[in-house]
């Protein structure tokens, strides 16, 4: 069976482009509100509105009250009702001042234009061209793909300590191990990987309690510049983020198997992540290796550590730190403690904690700091979207798998939600009206026992999925033949709009 036959799409409510005044008309949400008098006035009605507005000199403001605005919109033009353009007048006079003028309408006019096109936004529904399988070396199971902003390449490790080094094309062009201790390889494995993107590094962990920090600007073989050891348990999943406006705040956290999730948080990244011994060399290549206990005492001035205990017991499958919340959120299978926000509150060490508890645990989560959600992938096959500081149940439940969810990750310039199950099927919902808008059934691997590894690449639209030491990818379609076109023919001349920060046509009825 090909790709597009397994496809199958539940499309939501879609939106309109038609005008009951033509074709002129500037409404992109007819569907929504048709009765609305604002999304029926086209081009031609409102430059005779502005026409109305226009000043007899120069630096003259028109205003207009209530009465005086619905009496001679009705005169102007010809058309509507006195009581509507009173609804109009209203709308456009949030602040209650009894006039509006030229700038306040236009103001309006552009928001409402803005809401439809988010409205639109969220009901596009992504096209796919065909699964495809990569040509990889990996030999195990593939535990990280990232996406390397400085040089435009994608990077893979899988648990053997193979480390894939791919172009932007996702051609791959060179791998090799992640350490050169061929024997310790064999007993060694890979467990996580995170890039340092603000300083050119890369950190992965390892089943023998440490985690290594790479260096990625080095030709050749990326060598180890620090080794972080005597960790008190197995780290297993990891995490980095940074500050753009600052980049030498930034913070690692990482989660064990014994239930504790840790923080180091760097004051100084761009200097250096840990102190170096006095009698290294700063052109030294030797690896500096870094004790977990000099960590905790506080040696280590550039940096402090942040942890808590909360998943005792459970190992930590998923932990990150969100910047809006200032808090890190960690998840584990359990069904008591599911899911943890520990709050910085400032930088205060003892962390205050909240968690969810979600029947039957999951197996994963995600985070949108824009709609202030987080979304878990339910083992009992529910997708749940929780408020951060409402704790007792979720704000919404998404209902369609039949088989337990295993990864999720928002869509977040749509807001919309990724979600895969472990029946290898895969969804696509729309958050506002939590509905399920594309189901993707396709035999992405032959085996039903694998582990696999779920994300979404938004900046170049490609969603890698793997299964075992496959990685498949599912690119999405261009969508410039479906957008909106504004002329009917092709356009001669545009124009600058400096406070607007806008390119407009020179016939634009709000120039």
């Amino acid at each position: 069976m090909s790709y597009q036959n397994a496809l199958e799409l539940n499309k939501g409510p879609q939106l309109g482009s038609k005008s009951p005044r033509g074709t002129g008309s500037v409404a992109t949400d007819e569907d929504h509100h048709p009765a609305l008098l604002e999304n029926q006035l086209c081009v031609g009605d409102f430059l005779k509105i502005q026409s109305a507005f226009e000043p007899s000199e120069p630096c003259q403001t028109i205003c207009m009250s209530r009465e005086e605005f619905m009496q001679r919109m009705t005169e102007i033009v010809g058309w509507g009702t006195k009581e509507e353009y009173g609804e109009f007048f209203d709308k456009v006079d949030v602040a209650q001042d009894g006039f509006i003028n030229w700038d306040k309408l236009t103001s309006f006019m552009l928001l409402a234009l803005h809401e439809n096109d988010e409205r639109a936004k969220a009901t596009v529904v992504p096209q796919w061209k065909d699964f495809e399988l990569l040509p990889t070396k990996h030999k195990d199971i593939i535990q990280k793909v990232i996406f390397l902003k400085s040089s435009s390449r994608y990077l893979t490790i899988s648990k053997e300590g193979l480390l894939g080094v791919w172009g932007e094309n996702l051609k791959l062009q060179e791998t090799f191990p992640i350490t050169s201790d061929a024997t310790k390889l064999k007993h060694l494995w890979v467990t996580s990987m995170v890039s340092l993107e603000n300083i050119n590094k890369i950190a992965v962990a390892f089943t023998s309690k440490e985690i290594c920090f790479y260096d990625l600007l080095s030709k050749g073989e990326f060598p180890c510049q620090y080794k972080l050891q005597g960790l008190k348990g197995t780290p297993i999943c990891m995490e980095y983020w940074y500050d753009v406006l600052d980049a030498n705040e930034s913070i690692l956290s990482f989660g064990d198997i014994t239930g504790k999730v840790q923080a180091i948080v760097f004051t100084m990244a761009l200097i250096s992540l840990f102190e170096r011994p006095a009698n290294a060399h700063e052109d030294e290549e030797a690896t500096v290796t870094i004790n977990w206990a000099e960590l905790l005492s506080g040696y280590h001035k550039c940096c402090y550590i942040l942890q808590h205990n909360l998943h005792h017991g459970d190992w930590v499958r998923q932990v990150t730190y969100s910047a809006s919340l200032d808090a890190i959120i960690s998840s584990t299978t359990n069904n008591t403690n599911t899911v943890v926000l520990a709050w910085r509150e400032k930088s205060k060490k003892p962390l205050k904690m909240t968690s969810f508890n979600v029947a039957e645990g999951i197996h994963a989560f995600d985070y949108h700091s824009r709609l202030n959600l987080i979304a878990t992938a339910g083992i009992n096959n529910k997708v749940c979207l929780w408020n951060p500081y409402v704790v007792s149940k979720p704000v919404g439940v998404l209902w369609g798998h039949s088989a337990s969810v295993i990864a999720v990750q928002f869509f977040a310039a749509r807001k919309q939600l990724f979600s895969f199950s472990k029946d290898k099927v895969l969804r696509l919902w729309d958050i506002q009206h939590q509905l399920s808008i594309q189901r993707i059934a396709c035999s992405f691997s032959k085996s039903q026992d694998f582990r696999c590894l779920f994300h979404f690449d938004e900046a170049h639209g490609r969603l890698f999925i793997s299964f075992n030491n496959q990685l498949g990818r599912l690119a999405m379609k261009s969508e410039a033949g479906k957008r909106v076109k504004s002329h009917k023919k092709a356009v001669t001349c545009v124009l600058y709009n400096s406070v607007l920060k806008q390119v407009c046509d020179p016939s634009c009825w709000f120039l």
